[in-house]
């Protein structure tokens, strides 16, 4: 004969796997919903330099072999020596390291290059045989 207490605690147990078999079902629906859409954030950077000279801010607006024109800003601050420069839609600082020639800065993966009212703009993830994303002239000397 079944005792009633083997018969409820068979019972409990079905609702248990029940309850869970339908968790289970549930879970992946609620893996695949999509994410949450986050907000769009702007900032404001201000950088505070100890210069040993006069701090000089010049903007130089350059017109490209590809069509493009866009304006660099240079900020020069001994022994800091920054460039400003829009690449592929979003604002680089440059800062300058070692060239032979003329002043070379770079950021992240870009180098600009500039060489009196020459410059260039390269992706160094390209190869050296690959020609530049840009060669520019300063505007005044453009022909």
């Amino acid at each position: 004969m079944i005792d009633l207490r083997s018969l409820l605690a068979g019972g409990i147990l079905l609702l248990a796997a029940g309850a869970a078999s339908a968790q289970d079902a549930a879970a992946p629906a609620e893996a695949s919903a999509t994410p949450p859409v986050l907000p769009t954030v702007t900032a404001t950077l201000t950088l505070t330099l100890d210069a040993t000279s006069d701090i000089e801010r010049r903007t130089v607006v350059y017109q490209c072999d590809n069509g493009d024109g866009f304006r660099v800003q240079y900020i020069n601050a001994a022994p800091n020596f920054l460039a400003i420069v829009p690449v592929e839609g979003e604002t680089h600082i440059f800062a300058t390291t070692l060239s032979a020639s003329g002043a070379r800065y770079v950021s992240g993966p870009y180098e600009w290059w500039d060489t009196g009212d020459e410059a260039t703009l390269r992706d160094l993830r390209s190869g050296e045989d690959e020609p530049p994303l840009a060669t520019c002239l300063a505007a005044g000397n453009a022909p």
